[in-house]
């Protein structure tokens, strides 16, 4: 049978688009459907302008720390107005850029929803057009929870469509998320108040990291409620009101908005997955370790399938999809020592396992843990109660390090490094025989005893 297409993307993010340019790399003919701009969650609404917003948020520490330097600095006035158009004239500029790459590729975009209606159809806009293969690279949507008046919460997504900066603001969710916002609108002069149902923040992370980040938000202003239900949203001619149950009742007044950030989950609605024999697993997308579902025409890849929700995977993983259906190299995405970050201030990452994981799968007797924390020679001179925790994870039978973890200034490039080492099989004999670079941090991960 002829197809329309060898390969039809619905999804134009960066999984999506990885995809389908590296497809078209080796001769295959694909489209692309992205009813919204191009780039995904990623450029559009998350880490993006998001980090772009954590620099923002950071210039007013810094103006305090340069006194300690000898500079005589007065922060002026912030301007929420020109930061927040900036970032989203970067984002555009990005769109921009990925529709000339998808043009350079040869790719056809079809700005339109697409839905499946089997294996090798799809109901484009008001057109059908028929492809060999199929992928869903749709990404993921924040999901706001079922509580009274939850439709004056905004989710992450609204955070960059804000034209007045709130003078309070209250957070839901301890997730990093939740915790990135909550130090970027301290960071802007926003009053922020950080509601979380457990008695930390960032679940599933090493204990120390959390520990040490839970300090570190408390220590900068920002005010952490645990073990807190949330009741109801009220909207109220004071602003919003947030009723909350920590045991007892209490009620937060913030200033006309109030941030869901209580998960995410794949965005499957008006697929057309009941047209095919794509099979879900807890609300996600079961594809196999070729990225494969139970149709084997189609494919997914990405936040869809909630295996590792970055954008770094969703986009390696669509390359491998693409290498091994096209290119005639057959390969699989490794889901082993993949680095993320936490941007918060200070920022938090890691690579490898957690403590907790380590003893779960070793044993607590065959495991070697050192930590480091210590105050960073640029907090000496502004005379800054700062710490850095750095920790490595010691298989001690084999000396591998199965994880290293660390919450600081620059955690996330200095991670990225580490993660290389930790990829290739590292030992902490390997470490130990690094030369440092003095002074420096970093060097701290080669010196610990």
């Amino acid at each position: 049978m002829a197809y329309d297409f060898d390969l039809f993307v619905i999804g134009g993010g960066s999984g999506g688009i990885a995809t389908a340019r590296r497809a078209a790399s080796y001769g295959a003919k694909v489209a692309v459907a992205e009813s919204d701009r191009l780039g995904g969650t990623c450029v559009n609404r998350g880490c993006v302008p998001k980090k772009l917003m954590v620099y923002a948020s950071r210039f007013p520490k810094y103006l305090s720390e340069a006194a300690g330097y000898g500079w005589d600095m007065q922060a002026n006035s912030f301007n929420w107005n020109k930061m927040i158009t900036d970032v989203n004239n970067e984002v555009k500029r990005l769109n921009s850029i990925y529709q000339r790459m998808v043009d350079s590729a040869e790719v056809k975009i079809f700005p339109v929803h697409a839905k499946l209606l089997d294996g090798h159809t799809l109901e484009v806009g008001d057109q059908k057009v028929t492809a060999e293969r199929i992928l869903i690279a749709v990404g993921g949507e924040p999901v706001k929870p079922d509580l009274p008046g939850i439709e004056y919460a905004i989710t992450s997504d609204g955070m960059f469509e804000m034209t007045q900066q709130p003078k309070r603001m209250v957070i839901l969710g301890g997730g990093y998320i939740g915790c990135e916002f909550a130090c970027v609108m301290n960071g802007l002069g926003t009053q922020v108040t950080q509601v979380i149902r457990k008695d930390q923040i960032l679940n599933g992370f090493d204990k120390d990291v959390r520990n040490e980040l839970h300090e570190a938000l408390v220590k900068q202003g920002i005010k952490l409620i645990t073990n807190a239900e949330i009741v109801g949203i009220e909207k109220t001619s004071e602003g919003v009101t947030v009723t909350i149950n920590d045991g007892d009742e209490h009620v937060i007044v913030a200033d006309a908005v109030s941030l869901a950030a209580t998960g995410r989950r794949p965005k499957l609605h008006n697929l057309g997955l009941e047209n095919t024999a794509v099979e879900t697993c807890k609300g996600a997308i079961a594809a196999d370790k070729y990225s494969q579902t139970a149709e084997p025409s189609i494919y997914a890849i990405g936040d869809c399938t909630d295996r590792i929700n970055l954008t770094p995977v969703a986009i390696n993983e669509g390359r491998a999809l693409a290498d091994t259906l096209y290119g005639g190299k057959s390969r699989l995405m490794s889901y082993e020592a993949v680095p993320s970050a936490v941007f918060t201030t200070p920022e938090a990452a890691s690579v490898g396992i957690t403590e907790d994981e380590a003893i779960a799968q070793y044993g607590e007797d065959n495991i070697h843990v050192f930590r480091s924390r210590f105050r960073s020679m640029y907090y000496t001179l502004p005379n800054k109660d700062e710490k850095t925790l750095m920790k490595l994870i010691v298989h001690t039978e084999t000396d591998k390090i199965l994880g290293a973890h660390m919450v600081g200034d620059s955690a996330a490039e200095i991670i990225q490094g580490i993660a290389i080492a930790l990829k290739m099989g590292a030992t902490k004999a390997d470490f130990d025989a690094t030369v440092g670079i003095h002074p420096s941090s970093a060097e701290e991960f080669v010196t610990m005893r």
